[in-house]
């Protein structure tokens, strides 16, 4: 009986597995990626809304027009450019000085803080920015990271049950080791191949929008400069500079002629 309900425990749940594979199938804009994706745009939409509002009341609003005013100029023109359906574009400028960063919820929400100025320096350094976190958006990488975690968890249960006959030792550490696998062999190395994909489609985003691609690579290397002794590669979601501008080097040339091309049509 234990063995018939264990042998009807896993069907049920590979079938599931299977439906929730198929019925998840996307496709990456421009890149033409396959994904899954098991949560809807409406969803990721009011997600990244309802964030993004959290935000603006826990966190302080910088006070800064002139430097307001250039993110409101950048994040418009790479707006302009992209492809997010249902976008409610907001660039909102954090005053915290001990955060380089920047992000894109669902729904054109973009947050940037004031400790990543310094290393932008300028409009272009900020396009750089501002494209690579709307791509984020555009590729839908959080509703991916989301689902995968969906289906590493069935997964999990799936093993769990598989195990049951066996002492409770092993269970555990064959769990344990599953949980480890599954964030340095797959999570992981995904999420870094993310954020090269955001590097490119931000690479096009700022070509598009009339700022040289070429200096994408200035703030990398600035960038690189600070983050000098951080967390090595592979333990990073993050691509390590080096890699990261040889690969805005390789797709350099589509980059530029699409600039060239936006630049025309403004002239």
């Amino acid at each position: 009986m234990k063995r018939a309900f264990r042998f009807t425990f896993l069907t049920t749940h590979l079938l599931a597995a299977v439906l929730l594979l198929v019925s998840g199938c996307a496709v990456v804009p421009e890149t033409g990626r396959s994904q899954l994706l098991l949560v809807s745009p409406g969803e990721e939409v009011k997600l990244g809304i309802t964030e993004f509002e959290k935000l603006k009341t826990e966190s302080k609003i910088s006070r800064d027009a002139h430097t307001q005013a250039i993110l409101q100029k950048v994040g418009q023109r790479i707006a302009s450019v992209v492809d997010l359906p249902n976008a409610r574009w907001e660039f909102v400028l954090f005053d915290d000085a001990d955060t380089a960063n920047a992000f894109c919820l669902p729904g054109g929400k973009v947050g940037v803080y004031t400790g990543i100025l310094p290393i932008t320096r300028d409009e272009t350094g900020l396009a750089t920015v501002i494209g690579h976190e709307v791509a984020h958006a555009v590729a839908r990488h959080g509703a991916e990271r989301i689902s995968e975690g969906l289906v590493l968890q069935l997964g999990g249960e799936l093993l769990n049950a598989a195990l049951q006959s066996k002492p409770s030792q092993t269970n555990s550490l064959v769990m344990a080791a599953y949980g480890l696998g599954s964030q340095v062999g797959y999570m992981l190395p995904h999420s870094r191949g993310q954020e090269l994909e955001a590097d490119y489609l931000g690479l096009l985003y700022m070509a598009r929008a009339g700022y040289d691609p070429r200096k994408s690579v200035d703030f990398w290397e600035r960038f690189r400069a600070k983050s000098k002794g951080k967390t090595p590669e592979f333990l990073s979601t993050h691509p390590l500079d080096d890699t990261r501008i040889a690969q805005l080097k390789k797709h350099m040339p589509q980059a530029m002629a699409e600039y060239e091309k936006a630049i025309r049509i403004r002239r």
